[in-house]
């Protein structure tokens, strides 16, 4: 993903690549060098490097275990941070990071790619004329044969790839979670060690139903890697195939046209837009905190074979995080949150 970000900040018009940093000096080189820039700034810090550079802002695709120390360090240095999926290695993490960007008053914004699609649009856009809308449903199928740390992990479709359909949810239904039961499973010629099945059932803040059926070891007639998608409303259903564009059982003659870019593109349009303008992005560090937050839920709903309430995990996370912080004046911002709900909503938030 760091070569495929370099790509298209270089292809952009909107910003100029002005250094790259990696504890691994002689991957930056060798990254600077693919681009056809050799004399590119690099170095293993990032303040440090954005400073010599006198660069504007942070694109942070470090591995997720990094995702909170790099962004901390590029917050605290007066950067706007974007980052990839997921916020960080916990909600835990997560909130640190909502309460440093507070403290910062910088914007830190999570690339979650998939919502930037035109057709993901013009589904939401379909939907609006259904009615009252009661299920959401995502069917995943796919046989990858990765190789390396995705065959070993545990849970490896819920942690490393639902995040996308869990978010996307949330953007088709206006609505986050309230609560989820949920399973995994593994086939018997499943390659991976983890579970590479799950079927899971969110309750969301409307009061409809998000189900999400995957797995990672299923050949032949495979989905889109965005899911096959089903809208269904108290007057009709839209159906979206997750690559071409979708389709509503109730005519409609108003046209769709909005282009959000496409994925990672789209999400650098979007922070750019943000950080000159002041404008609210798709997946800043607030929102984007409850995407992961469905993600741990179902794992802990798989583990303990019992529903979840996403209000418990967010305050059992709230607890963690306050005990694991270790910057004085982060640890006030988090002290002073009156609900973590409502701290992520930005009622508590001082920007």
């Amino acid at each position: 993903m760091g070569r495929a970000w370099l790509r298209t900040v270089e292809s952009s018009p909107l910003v100029e690549l002005a250094g790259i940093v990696d504890l691994d000096l002689s991957a930056a080189t060798e990254a600077a060098a693919s681009l056809g820039r050799p004399d590119l700034p690099v170095g293993a810090g990032t303040a440090a490097v954005a400073s010599d550079v006198g660069a504007q802002a942070v694109i942070n695709v470090t591995v997720p275990a990094a995702h909170h120390p790099v962004t901390t360090e590029a917050l605290a240095a007066g950067l706007p941070v974007l980052g990839e999926k997921p916020v960080a290695s916990t909600v835990a993490q997560g909130l640190s990071l909502a309460a440093a960007a507070e403290l910062h008053g910088q914007l830190f914004m999570v690339s979650q790619s998939r919502r930037y699609n035109k057709h993901l649009f013009s589904a939401k856009h379909l939907s609006s004329t259904l009615g009252a809308v009661g299920i959401v449903s995502a069917e995943f199928f796919k046989a990858p044969h990765f190789g390396g740390f995705r065959d070993a992990m545990d849970h490896p479709l819920l942690l490393d790839m639902a995040i996308h359909q869990f978010d996307m949810a949330r953007f088709l239904l206006d609505a986050d979670p309230v609560s989820v039961f949920c399973e995994e499973y593994n086939p018997s010629w499943s390659w991976y060690r983890g579970d590479a099945g799950s079927t899971a059932i969110f309750e969301m803040t409307g009061g409809e139903r998000f189900v999400f059926t995957g797995s990672w070891c299923s050949p032949g007639q495979e989905t889109s890697w965005n899911a096959s998608w089903r809208i269904s409303g108290e007057h009709g259903t839209v159906l979206w195939d997750g690559d071409n564009e979708p389709v509503s059982s109730v005519p409609s003659d108003a046209g769709y046209s909005e282009d959000p870019g496409q994925e990672i593109a789209g999400s650098l349009r979007d922070f750019v837009s943000a950080v000159r303008t002041g404008s609210t992005p798709m997946g800043r560090v607030h929102q984007n905190i409850m995407s992961l937050a469905m993600v741990e839920a179902a794992i802990l709903s798989a583990s303990t074979g019992a529903r979840v309430s996403v209000d418990s995990l967010l305050e059992d996370s709230y607890q963690q995080a306050i005990l694991a912080e270790r910057d004085p004046a982060v640890l006030e911002v988090l002290k002073s949150w009156t609900s973590v709900r409502s701290a992520l909503a930005g009622e508590s938030v001082a920007l």
